[in-house]
């Protein structure tokens, strides 16, 4: 049967579509852009859902072989496409140029080791930029973990405590919004509302969310994991720590019970869209890099 390319999909929710996406990418296992990249984004509190309908699928038989995707706003494509449909990186970069733009803006994500697809995007007019993503891994032995929380510290699940207003606190914090000036938590309720739709989710493990509380009772770091039996592959998505509490070694505990847990289940191996030294300071290793092409 010949590739059959569509859009529009329906994303309306937990769908067929989004049902196939993701296991089109549990079959690829692709660091770089892997169903748990899918599923935070699908319901992040920052997707652009007009982009929803532009998402692209070149489907064989039905089955998905090749997405073009984005991760939440505009303006940045994704490409993912099992090896034996490689000829298809060109239909795919044609069309997420037109599809993913925005305000005149397009930037293609590429593998710097594709040398393919580097010479397709140079063909059609694209060069690089100093823009890069860094994914690093790290090897799963669930018996070499360890860790030591200060005294007074906790760590535990939010399937053990679930507080989604702390939760959405500690992330407010760890990635800086008071500190830029953006002011204290005060949440609305449909903040909060959308920030449960973001916890509570098809093929979610609460027991993979872990939280690190304060004596006081706080949430002061925070690691989620995803995780699903399909893999060997965890992902870890997102980390943060409030300012007030760093570099007491909590962020460090949170991943690597976060791992552990994901290693008892059968992943072997963690993985990270980051090159920050705290990741290889507690044992993650560099695996690729991808660079960020733009139109001439």
């Amino acid at each position: 049967m010949p590739i059959v390319f569509r859009n529009n999909c329906d994303f309306s929710g937990f769908t067929e579509d989004y049902d196939k996406v993701r296991t089109f990418l549990l079959k690829l296992n692709n660091p770089n852009y892997s169903f748990g990249r899918w599923d935070w984004m699908y319901t992040h509190g920052w997707l652009d859902k007009t982009g929803l309908s532009k998402i692209g699928l070149w489907e064989d038989n039905h089955e998905i072989v090749a997405l073009a995707t984005y991760d939440c706003q505009l303006g940045k494509s994704y490409f993912c496409v099992l090896d034996e449909y490689g000829y298809l990186k060109t239909d795919m970069l044609t069309y997420s140029r037109e599809a993913f733009t925005k305000d005149g803006e397009y930037k293609a994500l590429i593998a710097d080791t594709d040398i393919n697809f580097q010479n397709i995007a140079s063909e059609y007019g694209f060069i690089p930029t100093q823009e890069k993503e860094s994914d690093a891994y790290y090897p799963i032995d669930v018996n070499a973990i360890n860790y030591k929380l200060p005294e007074g510290f906790s760590i535990f699940s939010m399937n053990d405590h679930y507080d989604i207003y702390k939760y959405g606190e500690v992330l407010w914090k760890g990635f800086n919004h008071e500190l830029d000036g953006e002011g204290k938590y005060n949440p609305s309720e449909d903040k909060l509302a959308a920030l449960n739709n973001e916890m509570k989710r098809p093929n979610v493990n609460l027991d993979l969310k872990i939280v690190v509380a304060s004596p006081n009772g706080d949430f002061v770091s925070y690691c989620g994991m995803w995780q699903d039996a399909t893999t060997d592959l965890a992902l870890v998505e997102p980390v943060a720590t409030a300012p007030e509490y760093r570099k007491l070694g909590l962020g460090k505990a949170a991943v690597l019970e976060g791992i552990k847990r994901c290693g008892k289940l059968g992943a072997t191996k963690a993985w990270v869209g980051s090159s920050q030294p705290f990741y290889y300071s507690i044992g993650f290793r560099p695996w690729g890099n991808s660079t960020c092409w733009k139109p001439k």
